[in-house]
């Protein structure tokens, strides 16, 4: 697996275009910021300049602009865009959510619950899966060495693993069963939730908070 250092990576950013999840499945992207208008893309159709104050969309508005952002409103509720942000375009199912505020240092973290046992972990995307120090792994009850063994890249040289399944690992109303994890036993100090959880969830991020929900 390839294991960053003590750096969070939010949702990647493709083609420098901000996209949010919005109701009725239209989807905003910005290309262009500019004070008092911005240049969209709506749903795939060709680039167009909005001025502040503009429909966007039957239920989306251009109502503040300038050249960091682009405020929107959708149904009622603001949506703030930036070129450097993205998140998914599906609505969240009506499945299980959880909503992560990020910290002072803009990273976000997780009171989780792994085989019952309680645990922070920072939302990782660029890990592939969940990372846990060994000394974590102990105090949960995990036998990692019974697990497969491997290696990782870190900041100290290639260290050895050992893959594990996790029985549960709940994080407010989401719960998943048999997550996929690696116990690293040097070289990493904070538990990682990464993509083996992730990849199972809708991520939105809307400014410091980031909402999970599950999709199965």
């Amino acid at each position: 697996m390839r294991l960053p250092v003590k750096k969070l990576k939010l949702l990647s950013t493709v083609c420098l275009l901000g996209c949010v999840a919005v109701a009725h499945a239209t989807d905003i992207g910005v290309v262009g910021l500019f004070p008092g208008k911005a240049i969209l893309v709506v749903d795939g159709a060709p680039p167009k300049t909005y001025n502040v104050g503009s429909n966007i969309a039957s239920d989306a508005k251009l109502i503040d602009a300038d050249r960091e952002s682009a405020t929107v409103m959708i149904n009622g509720k603001r949506k703030l865009l930036t070129m450097g942000q993205t998140v998914h375009r599906s609505a969240p199912s009506s499945g299980s959510s959880v909503v992560l505020k990020a910290g002072d240092r803009g990273h976000f973290t997780a009171p989780a619950m792994i085989n019952g046992v309680s645990i922070n972990m920072l939302v990782d995307t660029g890990a592939s899966l969940i990372a846990l120090p060994a000394a974590d792994a102990v105090r949960l009850g995990i036998n990692y060495r019974q697990g497969r063994p491997g290696s990782a890249s870190t900041a100290g040289g290639v260290v050895p693993t050992y893959l594990v399944k996790l029985d549960t690992v709940k994080i407010g109303d989401v719960e998943l069963y048999q997550v996929e994890a690696s116990i690293i036993e040097q070289g990493l100090s904070t538990p990682l939730l990464g993509m083996s959880f992730l990849n199972r969830m809708e991520m939105r991020r809307e400014g410091d908070q980031m909402t999970l929900t599950k999709r199965y």
